[in-house]
């Protein structure tokens, strides 16, 4: 920078001199006044900047901190990353590794170096991958290959899992390990591919469209384990978040570790932080399946009790409100008989008048009239004439007593029964009449000549006439 650009140096307020000069001069800065001007010229000449460089020297003291030079052919400069900010690195630089720090320019004043104070560091190059990520990430995102709708629903209890990734890698042992460990009877069904290097984005591609096609596999989990961003870029191609995206079956991505975020990623019905958590999801472990299916049944015996109790209750009550035949037919019979007698002295009765009144006439007729042959005959004739109307009479109440009889046994309940009628009751004991007071899906009680039959209504079909 040039000496113009830097502000002047604090005066005597701001830094103590260490005597008068005697000659009128300017005053003498100490050392440590000297220091803390140029540090606080640096920061402000220096905001945050990005510097590259190769580590070398590099330490990881006890304390966390890490120190380390940034060299480049021409120059090089002492640096320091506090563990506050190295903690969230992502990786551990290594002598020779070629990176981007963000920084701020300062000076140590206790020894007057020169350094850079670290606030974030990343491989060299990875700004151009980042700038790629984001410019590929929004175009797909336009194209609407992310879109929430479009994700699919994993099945709950897959019996077969296919994996994409490499048969040496690290994470296909984790999610082996898991799967049998949570869901021993699922089958799994590898389809090998590179995960990294020189072409391997469209072997993870072929993969991915290979398992698409045989179809043979419920869901389909392409992982990959941790790295840096060079390591991951094949799951940030193209290629492979249209593959995963066209897969006709759901795919859950596993690849890296909970920070890293690939394309795969947002192709994918699902994301999983690991590999290990891509098996998790999807599959149901056999104890969490075996145990909701131990609550189901609980649940569904209970139910089946609670409905059988129920239902006993409603018989109970029923039997208690259902009238025995037997007694009704004995109620009808001592009614018949009573009306049997009733009909006989009602008929005995008048008989019994007219008689008398005969008699009674024909004393009479035998004191008034001197022909009493010819009175013997009408009264004969008159006796003959009322003996047939009372036989008439008693046949038409015989008859009509015998009518009745034939009505009172035709409603005998149980008579009808047994000419395989029906008398057919709701769940509150009511005798139903029509179709219109049932329901499809209800309940009723169907008495028979028998016994009696709990039935469900299919359908009803009104009389339309």
């Amino acid at each position: 920078m040039p000496a113009d650009k830097f502000p002047p140096f604090p005066t005597a307020r701001a830094a103590q001199p260490t005597g008068p000069t005697g000659d009128g001069g300017p005053p003498v800065l100490t050392v440590s006044a000297l220091n803390q001007s140029v540090a606080r010229v640096l920061e402000r000449s220096f905001p945050l900047i990005w510097v590259k460089g190769e580590i070398s020297n590099f330490t990881r003291a006890a304390s966390g901190h890490w120190y380390f030079n940034l060299k480049d052919d021409g120059a090089q400069v002492r640096a320091v990353m506090f563990k506050g900010r190295a903690q969230y690195a992502g990786f551990t630089p290594r002598e020779g590794d070629k990176v981007e720090v963000r920084t701020l320019v300062t000076l140590y004043a206790p020894r007057g170096d020169y350094q850079l104070n670290v606030e974030a560091i990343r491989r060299s190059g990875v700004g151009d991958l980042y700038a790629a990520f984001v410019q590929l990430k929004e175009r797909l995102e336009r194209e609407g290959l992310f879109d929430r709708d479009s994700k699919r629903t994993l099945p709950l209890f897959p019996r077969r899992i296919g994996i994409v990734t490499s048969p040496q890698a690290a994470a296909l042992r984790d999610v082996l390990a898991t799967l049998r460990r949570r869901a021993p009877h699922v089958e799994v069904v590898l389809y090998p591919t590179p995960v990294q290097g020189e072409g391997s984005a469209q072997r993870i591609a072929t993969a991915i469209e290979t398992a698409s096609a045989r179809a043979e596999c419920e869901v389909l989990l392409v992982c990959r384990g941790g790295g840096s961003i060079e390591d991951l870029w094949s799951f940030n191609e193209e290629v492979v978040a249209r593959a995963i995206a066209g897969c006709s079956m759901p795919v859950v991505s596993g690849v890296g570790h909970e920070t890293d975020f690939t394309i795969a990623d947002f192709a994918a019905d699902l994301r999983a932080p690991t590999p290990t958590a891509a098996a998790e999801l999807a599959s149901t472990a056999r104890e969490d399946w075996l145990a909701e299916l131990r609550g189901h049944a609980a649940d569904l015996t209970r139910a089946l009790r609670r409905s059988l109790t129920e239902k006993a209750q409603t018989v109970d009550w029923l039997s208690r409100r259902l009238v025995n035949p037997g007694a009704y037919i004995q109620h009808e019979r001592v009614k018949l008989l009573a009306l049997q007698t009733r009909l006989s002295h009602a008929t005995r009765v008048p008989l019994t008048r007219l008689r008398h009144g005969l008699q009674q006439l024909s004393t009479r007729l035998a004191h008034q009239l001197p022909d009493t042959a010819h009175a013997r005959r009408d009264v004969s004739d008159q006796a003959r004439r009322l003996h047939g109307a009372l036989a008439a009479q008693q046949l038409r109440q015989r008859q009509a007593l015998a009518g009745l009889n034939t009505q009172l046994e035709l409603l005998n309940p149980q008579r009808t029964l047994e000419r395989g009628y029906a008398i057919v009751t709701d769940r509150n004991g009511k005798v139903v009449h029509s179709p219109a007071e049932l329901a499809a899906r209800s309940e009723v009680t169907i008495r028979l000549a028998q016994g009696s039959a709990e039935i469900g209504i299919a359908s009803v079909q009104p009389r339309l006439d």
